[in-house]
């Protein structure tokens, strides 16, 4: 399987850091966020890798290359205008391939093993979600997943609602007949949950969205702790 990383945003929460600096080459430990990801799908089996960008994304292709030195493929697409979400999944679905991929957001840290996600056919399922517990930022959550793990928008049980990972498996057939323009995947989603076409897994290992210069401080104080105790065995 193929993943395609998301790195078209702005980073305007992250302010002054972002300044002339995209998002995805702020680091943790003596890694840039996006090589942290890269490592870890590289880790899972993913065969090739596609980034999106568009803010400073020069600076992405200078730092990545080709991918060769960590052991994948990378190829590029590049906005002149930025597409969110579906909008720039759609224009790189030729560099995806695979009628069936793997989306991560470049702005989240976590130790999921990409390796236990598997494909969806496209018609019984076009989505599967990564959920995890709420955390501050978003205590009121995205989604809730039922007893047949399947994701709904259910509003009527907002103690229920866990928030999404920014992990997903998609399948080309939830963009089909859309055109390559500015567009989120909340709708897309919202429709396919609707026909009871999304799964999801929850997941309970450590996960954060790097949002902030508050959590970007600390989850570089969790990963130099963590180097800490392992050089203290």
């Amino acid at each position: 399987m193929r993943a395609m990383i998301l790195a078209a945003g702005l980073g305007k929460r992250m302010q002054p850091l972002t300044a002339n600096l995209p998002k995805p080459l702020l680091k943790v430990g003596d890694k840039t966020l996006i090589e942290h990801q890269i490592e870890r799908l590289v880790a899972g089996g993913i065969t090739g890798i596609v980034i999106n960008h568009f803010y400073l994304g020069g600076m992405i292709e200078e730092l990545l290359g080709n991918g060769s030195r960590y052991g994948t493929e990378i190829s590029y697409s590049k906005e002149a205008i930025r597409l969110e979400t579906a909008g720039g999944i759609i224009k790189a679905l030729p560099l995806l391939e695979d009628d069936c991929f793997l989306v991560v957001n470049a702005d989240i840290w976590t130790d999921y093993d990409f390796s236990q996600l598997q494909a969806v056919d496209g018609f019984d399922r076009l989505a599967h979600l990564v959920l995890v517990e709420n955390a501050d930022h978003n205590p009121h959550g995205d989604f809730y997943i039922d007893d047949n793990a399947r994701v709904h928008e259910d509003h009527s049980a907002p103690d229920q609602r866990l928030t999404f990972s920014g992990i997903s498996v998609l399948h080309k057939n939830l963009f089909r007949d859309y055109p390559i323009q500015p567009r989120s995947m909340i709708p897309l989603l919202q429709d396919a949950m609707m026909a009871d076409q999304v799964s999801g897994e929850v997941y309970a290992g450590r996960w954060m969205d790097i949002g902030t210069p508050e959590r970007l401080q600390e989850i570089n104080a969790l990963v130099e702790a963590a180097d800490a105790d392992c050089g203290g065995e």
